[in-house]
This record gives C-alpha cells, structure tokens and sequence, in this order.
C-alpha cells in the first residue's frame, strides 16, 4: 500500500524499499501563474506565492517567477516539478498571462509553446487551446478566487494566455501531432498531483495493493471478487453505477500484468469497468494498454465494424480518427451499435483465456461522450454485488 509522509507535492510515496516524491502537473502550473497574473493585473504587485486548490482535494503553494506586472496585461510563471516521475515538462516554466476583454467570462488563448486543436474527437473542440477540461475548470476557479479576493466582478471578461516556450519542440516528439494537435504542448492534469510512475513501483504498489485486498476479503469472509479500473475516468464511471469508486483497483496500463496476479492470488471473479480507448486494446489481444507500446485502437476498430459489413468508405473514416471518442461518432452516424457489445464480449473472452478461464472476468465498456456502450451478460450480476458490498 501507499504511505504518505506530507500532504500534496513533495509527499513521499513509499514502494517497497523505495520513496519517491511527488509532484505537480502543468495543469497546476498553469492555475496558479493564472491567479498570479490576475492578482497583478489588478493590483499592479507582483506576490512571491499563491496558494491553489487541487481537484484531489489538496492544497499547493506555487512560487511565481519572471513575474511582468501591468495595467494592460499582466504575466508570470511557474516552474513545472514531475517529482520522481519527470517528463519531458519537467522543469519547464509555464506562463499565463492576463487582459480584461471588455466582455464577460473567461477566455482561453495558447500562447508561445502550447498547442491549438484541429481535429474533433478530442475533449476540446478544434480551434480551441490544447488546455484539458480539468485543467481549465482549474484556471476558472483561481481567475475567479483573484478576482473576488480583490473585490472584483468573479464575472469580468478576462482573457488568459498560457504559453510554454520551448513547448513546441517537446510536442514534435510526443503523440501530439498524431491526436491533431498543433504548435506545441497540451496543459493536462486530472488530479493536479503528479504521483511518480515509475513502472517498477506502479507495478509493485498495485500487486500490493491487490495483496492487501485479498487479506483484507478473507478475513472479512467475503470471496475473493474484485473491481479492476484504468484509471480515474473508470473509477467515476464505476460510481456512477453505485459502486464506491475508492473499491475499485487502478490498474493503469497493466491489464495483463494484474490479470496475471489476481490469478496468482487465488481471486475468483473481476470485474473489469473502463473506457473504449483502453480496453478496445484488449479486444485485439493487446494487455499492456500505453499508446506507446500499443496503439492499434482504430485499427481493432475497424477490423470488427468490418465483420459486421460496414461499408468502404465508413471503414475508411474510422481508420481516419485520432480517436476513439471520433471513431465512435462515425461508428453510431454509420448504424453499428452492434460493434460495441462484439467488443465487450471478445474484451471478456480475452481476459478469460489470459487467467485460463480461472477467473470470471465480467466487463464494462464505456466512453465518456456517449456514456455506456455495452456489459457482458455477468456483468450486472457483478455490479449488484459490489453494490451491495458497499451499502453493507
């Protein structure tokens, strides 16, 4: 399991022998320059500090450099820390700068370094800066707390810039250019932490954190069933059919690995809830999950909408999409709802032939624009029952 020794960036994580720190993403990064340049805007001082609130719930405070106060347009920034889990961000200064508009509302420009959106499919519309939504909800919110802090309208039309020199030459070695995005970097970050991934620790803390479950069912004399989620989106879409989405066990990008394990630890049943960009992977027989070691997404895709007859030119389209949020918009437009209960099923049989049939493994598929797409026929079952675990 996890130890935190401190709150927030700069926590240690402990993983066997190991700590490792924490840090914070540039989602954060790009929150706090924001209120930095918002204070400055207004006041014409430029703070040292702000302080920013999280979406998991913890507060940071961000030191502000190269800070250019103004009456027109004011800037700062801060410096992105990975923690033990640097990227190629890692380091790098993030600037936001702002400027009343005259209108109402907040308003988004990528600056110098960050990327605009060309394609649809993404969560931002084409045309749009490449700032995430959680990154943006958090940017609104401290444009909003300097505004009311200074006895300003939270509602005064602010345009904020964010830039990232040096972001356009990181972006040309990442996926960015394949997803459509483009001119440099996206501002990403769901939580604001950043918790080191080194794959070597992720790998041994969720087998422990598996370890500790199955002790924990046994001496409860409860079997040994359990929720297996990607990630967060999972983790929400786990509660939002009334499973406690802190049951759930994140398991990353390591489906066959924690497949293996659960086999290992004796476990009976799993059940598997997560999003069609990751678990279409594991319909074509991929179980490590990463864009980078796998990324056949649209070609599974295409390969299954073609057993079901579509024609040359639909195949053409998904084969097109940057994503599968994109390639879903085709797949419904085209009549083939069918696909998406053809890919749970073969998501389940895979599974099933990984454990050798050991483990009943039930499954849920969603994507987060058009909610659920289909479960296996156990799958309620299952769901009923971490349910009922949870209002016990």
């Amino acid at each position: 399991m996890n130890s935190e020794t401190e709150a927030g960036a700069g926590r240690l994580i402990r993983v066997g022998d190991k700590m490792l720190r924490c840090g914070y993403t540039t989602g954060s990064c790009a929150a706090a320059a924001a209120q930095g340049a918002v204070l400055m805007l207004a006041t014409g001082i430029a703070p040292e500090s702000v302080t920013i609130d999280t979406p998991s719930g913890q507060e940071l405070r961000l030191q502000l450099e190269d800070c250019s106060p103004g009456a027109l347009r004011a800037s700062c920034a801060v410096r992105k820390d990975g923690g033990d889990d640097p990227d190629a961000t890692d380091g790098l200064l993030i600037y936001a700068s702002a400027e009343y508009t005259g209108g109402h509302g907040i308003e988004f420009a990528a600056g110098d370094g960050v990327g605009t959106v060309t394609k649809k499919g993404l969560q931002i519309p084409p045309g749009e800066p490449a700032i995430n939504p959680v990154p943006r909800q958090m940017i609104e919110h401290e444009v909003r707390r300097a505004l009311d802090k200074i006895g300003k309208n939270p509602d005064a039309g602010i345009r904020i810039t964010v830039s990232v020199p040096g972001g356009a030459e990181i972006a040309a070695r990442t996926f960015n250019p394949r997803l459509g995005i483009e001119g440099g970097l996206s501002i990403l970050g769901t939580s604001g932490i950043v918790v080191p991934m080194s794959e070597d620790a992720l790998t041994e803390s969720m087998r422990l954190e598996l370890s500790v479950r199955k002790e924990k069912r046994v001496s409860d004399g409860k079997p040994l069933s359990v929720v297996y989620v990607p990630g967060n989106y999972g983790a929400d879409f786990a509660g939002s059919l009334g499973i406690d989405r802190d049951s759930a066990v994140r398991i990353s990008n390591y489906a066959g690995f924690m497949l293996d394990e659960a086999r290992s630890l004796g476990f009976t049943k799993i059940l598997l809830v997560g999003d069609l960009g990751k678990l279409v992977k594991i319909a074509g027989g991929c179980f490590q999950t990463h864009s980078a070691v796998s990324d056949a997404r649209v070609e599974i895709l295409t390969a299954n909408a073609a057993l079901l007859g579509a024609d040359r030119d639909v195949l053409a389209k998904i084969m097109e999409c940057p994503t599968t949020a994109a390639a879903a918009d085709i797949i419904r437009e085209a009549g083939l709802d069918d696909l998406w209960q053809v890919l749970a099923d073969k998501i389940r049989l895979r599974c099933q032939r990984r454990v050798f049939g050991e483990i009943e493994v039930g499954v849920v598929l969603f994507e987060r624009g058009y909610g659920l797409l289909a479960q296996t026929e156990n799958a309620a079952g299952m769901i009923d029952g971490a349910k009922a675990e949870c209002e016990a």
